[in-house]
């Protein structure tokens, strides 16, 4: 409830403060944790952290102190202390395997991923994302790891607005009704917005979710979002808007704050009182700016530094454990070693290496010819598309698909008009080329799911997934005009190429290929018989359409 509907979770919360109900003693632990919680939302990491350290070393849960830790890990992180939150993060992870609870284990791995990424490791940060995808408790939402996954790919400048993946993450989290979360993941769609210069996308996205940021009074939302929109402001040219709105960025953030939303809310006021020749203003801004973006950098810098540090400590303990271990072991051996054993055990190496190597270079050409095979069984040598004997297998695979849906699907039969005239007029390299031609253009005017294949000569295939009648027939015609409309010009020969195409639907036809192919066929053959150069398509009455 806490992410869900925040405002409900501190309803409760003061009221069972308010009633004081009697509770259990887990039941206190509990209620401790959630309200230390409840702080750090707040923004409030000082009230928060004596709490949570109280969880951690004394209520005895196991999962309730993971949760805890991953709880004061976001605090350490949030108050700039790196270096204990980074020690932490280490502990944490030596922990994972020995945390049951799924649901603290999820808050772990969450917690992990989000400070990897902020130590630079965005690899690391994707991939602990994954795991807490792999680890999400049942009836629990992937809204969160998204998020977390979405995050990383941002910090390492590896995703843009219109990627897929983001838009999947916020109608995850809307869905599951996480509106803190989502709200992160449609932030990070707005910023990318403007650093694509999109600031009315970036505008009409901060309008749309900037109440329901209020309504959780979430802190690094509020000000982020309220940085957004001078910025949106900005770039749209509306600057008195934009200087109101960096303005109230800046009253509402903490005294002493360093933040990127900070920085880029100076930055706005900077360069609009530079624009208006406000230069005392100007002044001011920028080097408050300065200030904000000196202390960033070096705040980057101990977060760098403070995971280096403990990385280096972890790795030092672990060698001097492993060299006191085996140091009796080794004195041993050196004594038992002499030349002819070290000149063996080169010897042996040498021979496993030109063995293992000589079984990966099987392995690879072995791998490669099966998919050059592979190829060669499935498409057709001229075109590359799929060949006859492929293409009705997959048809057949698809249809049988569609029907458990159910869903509906159209067969389009192809035939180039005249081709033999083509191979009789201008050779048959020219034909070849004018068949690679017409593939090429058809392959242009499909959706990415379109079934496109070779029946032989120059007949060609294509099955239309989830796709009616009409639109099969529009794209159909937007073929055969492309072809018309697009003669090939070869070695100073023009050669102006035609089609006749026949339409079947599983609407009049059904899901059984063996009957589509034959109604695409008759059609194709009343469109030949109809002059060529044309569409048609029969209907449910038994009737034609023709385009």
């Amino acid at each position: 409830m806490r992410i869900k509907d925040h405002e409900r979770f501190v309803h409760l919360l003061a009221q069972i403060h308010r009633e004081s109900p009697p509770l259990t003693a887990e039941e206190r632990w509990h209620l401790k944790y959630l309200d230390a919680y409840e702080a750090s939302l707040e923004g409030n990491f000082a009230a928060a952290e004596a709490p949570l350290r109280d969880v951690i070393d004394h209520s005895g849960n196991p999962a309730l102190a993971a949760k805890a830790s991953s709880a004061l890990l976001t605090n350490l992180a949030a108050s700039h202390r790196y270096e204990e939150a980074f020690t932490l993060a280490h502990q944490l992870t030596s922990e994972l395997p020995h945390i049951q609870d799924q649901s603290a284990r999820f808050a772990a791995l969450g917690t992990l991923s989000q400070m990897l990424n902020l130590a630079g490791q965005h690899d690391l940060a994707v991939k602990y994302a994954h795991m807490m995808e792999s680890s999400t408790p049942p009836g629990t939402s992937t809204c969160q790891p998204l998020l977390k996954m979405m995050a990383a790919l941002y910090s390492a400048k590896q995703l843009k607005s219109s990627d897929q993946e983001l838009r999947r993450t916020i109608d995850t989290c809307q869905s599951a009704q996480e509106p803190i979360v989502a709200a992160a993941a449609e932030l990070i769609l707005t910023n990318l917005y403007l650093e694509e210069n999109q600031p009315s996308r970036a505008l009409k996205l901060l309008n749309r979710i900037t109440p329901g940021i209020l309504v959780n009074h979430y802190f690094p939302h509020t000000l982020s979002a309220q940085v957004q929109r001078a910025r949106a402001y900005e770039q749209l040219n509306r600057d008195e808007e934009a200087r109101q709105a960096a303005l109230a960025a800046v009253a509402f953030a903490n005294p002493g704050d360093i933040n990127d939303s900070l920085r880029d809310a100076y930055a706005v006021l900077y360069r609009l009182a530079k624009r208006h020749g406000n230069l005392v203003s100007a002044l001011s801004y920028y080097e408050h700016y300065v200030r904000q973006d000196k202390r960033a950098l070096d705040d980057a810098a101990a977060q760098a530094m403070a995971y280096q540090a403990v990385q280096q400590q972890v790795l030092t303990r672990k060698l001097e454990s492993e060299a006191l271990a085996k140091q009796n072991g080794l004195l041993k051996l050196q004594q038992a070693l002499d030349a002819k054993a070290v000149e063996t055990s080169r010897l042996y190496i040498a021979t496993l290496l030109i063995g293992l190597a000589t079984i990966a270079l099987w392995l690879f050409r072995t791998m490669r010819s099966q998919r050059r095979f592979k190829r060669m069984a499935t498409r057709d040598g001229l075109t590359g598309i799929h060949n006859h004997q492929h293409f009705m297998a997959e048809c057949d695979r698809r249809l049988r698909a569609l029907q458990k849906r159910p869903g509906h699907a159209c067969l389009v039969w192809i035939d180039l008009d005249h081709f033999k005239q083509i191979n009789d007029t201008h050779g048959h390299a020219i034909g070849d080329a004018a068949l690679q031609h017409s593939v090429a253009i058809c392959q242009h005017q499909l959706r990415p799911g379109d079934l496109l294949g070779r029946l032989g000569g120059e007949e060609f295939g294509i099955l239309l997934g989830d796709c009616p009648r009409d639109q099969a027939i529009a794209i159909a015609d937007r073929i055969r005009l492309a072809i018309e409309t697009h003669p090939m010009v070869l070695d100073g020969a023009v050669v102006s190429i035609s089609a006749s195409i026949g339409v079947a639907s599983t609407t009049s036809s059904g899901h059984e290929l063996q009957t589509l192919c034959r109604d695409a066929d008759a059609a194709l053959y009343r469109a030949k018989r109809a002059g060529r150069n044309r569409v048609v398509a029969d209907v449910t009455d038994g009737g034609l359409v023709t385009a």
